[in-house]
């Protein structure tokens, strides 16, 4: 039987919103604000052998790998699933990611044969362990970071198991936003399974299953002409987490590009040993910023399925920081580590595919995770955030300002929602000025954020990086400024943080945040001084900077370019330009 291209084409498009479908579902029932707001979740469908069919436009980090997480978990589970039945896991060695990322898999029955599964993951704002939010930046094994859940009937019939479901949420500090949010995640499966059951309806079971093999087929071709593009030979480059959480070691990750006719093998070895702190990054978190990067650098219109995972072949020695053995530490290996993985992955395709790379953007997600007990109620309390920063430059265009980037892609939490939800009160939010790395193109500036505690006292624990090594600029352009964190007393002392610790603050103090900003890409007095000055009066670049850095002489009174002190800058543009 043979499916025509037409029946295929509204296929893909069904089954692709049907991802985005479950994820406006999930986001409309979710109680917290980490998945309301931030839409802290992914959505994907699988078909009947276990392969990604469909995924939405969410979270990279949790798409590049929840291939292996269904296929893991899947293996894991040793019972028998049956209609209406759903399993839930977070064990980070099988799901792919850190234990806050909790994934729910609900197979797709039809004639009692199993055809599809409908997917996600969300991020809880917790899920125990020794800090509130889950987040400790000084973890020594995963046991400190909160309750490790293997693959286990959650819903049976399409009711939670309340067994299962009490042991879960006895060991999180918030229960009530958490079962809300499960409850969430339960509704989008089943809106993924209903959609699929109605393209069966229409097409059969036969030409859907054929249609998705064509549309992993396409993707595969697709994904082998796009490497075929690039110059063939072999590729490296490195870069470095700070710290490690528990001590002050840098460490390196190294990548090995090979370009072969259809086919890219990415190799990890000289990558440093796993470490005690929690920046490891499983294997599921590595695979994420392998495909991530590899897709941003191809077609976008290439339909992301099984079939663009064929041409990579991705070695990750074991027991490295990138694939590490339990009981390692992994929380902040999702957020941070997977950061940087995609850094030094640009790194490396900058020399295959200059113009499509783009300098580094912050490098962190600046997570922050804060909570306590709720004195009206005796209750704990949980918040978590990443915090926005500047994208690196590129080639035609400035990096953008204050933005989500690379492997978190979540949206900013309203300084509203926070402060009707949680004991906390805003300061200062606002663009961070001269944090752009200089170039010809700018590095998007970060942001300066700062709330106040209104709760007797609470535990703050912050995981970040580039507070050391500063976001790199690229052909020629400047590295972004770095990263910094402070509390501030009541009598107005700081108190510089480390970029990854867990601490105890009082009633009235001041967390002061300053994100990282992007790169820059060309050289700085390569930049049109108009363009400088549109930069000085949005009060991303100072009037100081605009000069030492960009050559640029503006008035301060008139806010006008001094064209005599300017002008051998514009004539050079001009000359370069010709």
């Amino acid at each position: 039987m043979s499916v025509d291209p037409i029946t295929v084409e509204v296929i893909k498009g069904a089954l692709i919103y049907t991802t985005e479908e479950m994820g406006i579902v999930l986001r409309n029932s979710a109680y917290s604000p980490n998945i309301k707001e931030r839409m802290d979740f992914s959505c994907t469908i699988f078909d009947a052998k276990r392969r990604l069919a469909a995924q939405a436009e969410h979270i990279p980090v949790h798409l590049g790998s929840m291939q292996l997480a269904v296929q893991k978990g899947l293996e894991r589970f040793k019972g028998k699933l049956e209609n209406g039945d759903m399993i839930l896991f977070n064990d980070p060695y099988i799901s792919g990611t850190h234990l806050p990322d909790i994934t729910l898999i609900c197979p797709i029955f039809y004639e009692g044969e199993t055809i599809a599964y409908s997917t996600n993951k969300a991020h809880h704002s917790d899920v125990g362990g020794k800090a509130p939010g889950s987040m400790a930046g000084d973890a020594t094994e995963i046991y400190q970071e909160g309750i490790i859940i293997p693959p286990v009937k959650f819903i049976k019939k399409n009711v939670i198991h309340k067994e299962i479901a009490s042991i879960v949420l006895s060991n999180i500090r918030t229960p009530e936003i958490s079962l809300g949010d499960l409850r969430a995640q339960m509704a989008a499966n089943l809106l993924g399974k209903r959609r699929i059951l109605e393209l069966i309806e229409r097409y059969g079971t036969e030409t859907l299953q054929k249609a998705i093999e064509k549309i992993m087929d396409y993707s595969e071709k697709r994904i082998q002409n796009e490497i075929n593009r690039m110059p063939k030979g072999v590729f490296s480059a490195e870069d470095y987490l700070e710290n490690t959480g528990t001590s002050n070691k840098k460490v390196k990750i190294k990548a090995t590009i090979t370009v072969k006719t259809d086919q890219l093998l990415i190799d990890y070895t000289g990558t440093d040993k796993q470490v005690d702190g929690p920046i490891n990054a499983v294997l599921g978190v590595t695979l994420s910023g392998v495909y991530y990067v590899l897709r941003c650098l191809t077609d976008p219109s290439i339909p992301m399925n099984d079939g663009c995972y064929r041409p990579v072949k991705v070695h990750v020695p074991e027991g490295t920081v990138m694939n590490p053995t339990p009981p390692r530490p992994v929380a902040g290996g999702n957020v941070e580590t997977s950061q940087r993985n995609v850094d030094v992955l640009l790194k490396a395709y900058a020399q295959i595919l200059p113009e499509k790379v783009c300098a580094a953007c912050q490098g962190t997600m600046n997570n922050v995770a804060v909570g306590g007990i709720n004195q009206e109620n005796g209750k704990p309390w949980t918040f978590y955030e990443t915090i926005a920063g500047g994208f690196g430059g590129r080639k035609g265009i400035d990096g953008v300002d204050a933005v989500h980037s690379h492997m978190t892609n979540t949206m900013n939490t309203p300084i509203e929602a926070i402060e009707t939800t949680y004991p906390i009160r805003f300061i200062k939010y606002e663009l961070r000025k001269d944090s752009g790395g200089p170039g010809k193109y700018r590095g998007g500036v970060g942001l300066e954020r700062s709330w106040m505690l209104l709760a007797p006292s609470a535990t703050l624990s912050v995981l970040a990086e580039r507070t050391k090594i500063p976001p790199w600029g690229l052909f020629g352009g400047k590295h972004g400024n770095r990263g910094e964190h402070y509390i501030i007393r009541p009598n107005k002392k700081q108190i510089k943080l480390r970029s990854k610790c867990t601490i105890k603050i009082e009633k009235d103090d001041v967390f002061l945040v300053r994100t990282p900003g992007g790169g820059g890409y060309g050289k700085p007095l390569e930049r049109y001084p108009e363009l400088v000055l549109q930069d000085v009066l949005d009060e991303l670049v100072s009037l100081e900077t605009a000069e030492k850095e960009y050559g640029a002489i503006i008035d301060s009174t008139t806010m006008e370019i001094d064209w005599k002190s300017t002008k051998q800058y514009r004539h050079k543009q001009k000359k370069l330009d010709t």
